[in-house]
């Protein structure tokens, strides 16, 4: 059974009883767990075909003219990076872009809180992941005091009419949260402090975020209450076992859009050029040292 015939297999199980099921799951208190992390091999072998799927997705969304946004959040270390370079690792820049916005500048501050994120919304032809997004107001601006209580409160009640009004204009809007239980976040933060290859990672906001653990999970499930609709529900995915995760996520992604697979094609290389008098020369070019 190929990946699309079974990705089709599991759409007849209710978005909604999906997320219920995970949401259920507090980290650390009843959180799935496997009997084995993932091999690598394993892990690379199950990714390849679904690697094979995200490009059937790049051409029939280059070919459809279909307007994708996937937005990933979770706490420090949850893997979001991993997860989104997993994503796109096998397919183009131009198609498949990813938003990663810094601190807003003193400008963006005075304006309509999600304007600047809206130009970063896809056009036709296109797959957008957010790498964070809008939701910084319901998390960390909310619990590091970024922003008052009244913008959370007031960005809560105003997001749902946002998406509503991203989605009727024909994007597919996907919205995943990565779940972490302490454990991992805390061995995640200590290898960020040992590796020096790391470090860069690691910031003094991931420092103090860590001692909020419960602050974090408070501001997580009012944000669930207030914007997990029926046009932009939340889907949560236990990322303990990053190899897990983001194969579970791709899978799932890829079950939520109606595209087509590829179809086969007969390709022959043509024949190359003969050499026309051409002799190869050595000419004096700053060729590198060769030490492996």
């Amino acid at each position: 059974m190929g990946p699309k015939t079974r990705h089709k297999k599991h759409q007849g199980k209710s978005a909604r009883a999906r997320q219920d099921s995970a949401a259920a799951l507090e980290p650390g208190q009843g959180t799935p767990t496997q009997s084995k992390p993932m091999k690598n091999k394993e892990y690379r072998r199950l990714l390849r075909p679904l690697h094979a799927e995200l490009v059937a997705v790049q051409e029939w969304v280059k070919a459809s003219g279909a307007k994708i946004c996937v937005v990933f959040e979770g706490r420090d270390t949850a893997g979001k990076g991993g997860v989104i370079k997993a994503i796109t690792e096998r397919v183009s820049p131009r198609v498949f872009r990813v938003v990663a916005l810094p601190a807003p500048t003193e400008r963006e501050k005075t304006q309509m809180y999600v304007q600047r994120y809206l130009p970063h919304l896809p056009a036709g032809g296109e797959v957008v992941i957010f790498d964070r997004s809008w939701y910084n107001r319901a998390g960390v601006e909310r619990v590091m005091g970024f922003c008052t209580e009244e913008d959370s409160r007031h960005f809560l009640q105003l997001v749902p009419a946002v998406e509503r009004a991203i989605v009727e204009s024909g994007v597919i809007l996907l919205k995943y949260w990565l779940e972490v239980s302490e454990e991992q976040q805390t061995a995640r933060l200590q290898s960020r402090i040992d590796d020096p290859r790391k470090i860069w990672k690691l910031s003094d906001l991931d420092l103090q975020s860590y001692s909020r653990w419960y602050d974090y999970s408070r501001a997580r499930d009012e944000m669930f209450r207030f914007t997990d609709t029926g046009w932009a529900p939340w889907y949560v995915a236990d990322n303990d076992d990053k190899k897990r995760g983001r194969l579970n996520i791709i899978s799932h992604l890829l079950s939520k859009i109606p595209y087509e697979p590829l179809e086969g094609h007969d390709i022959t290389l043509p024949a190359r050029q003969k050499p026309d008098g051409y002799r190869v020369t050595t000419p004096p070019l700053h060729w590198i040292p060769t030490p492996y």
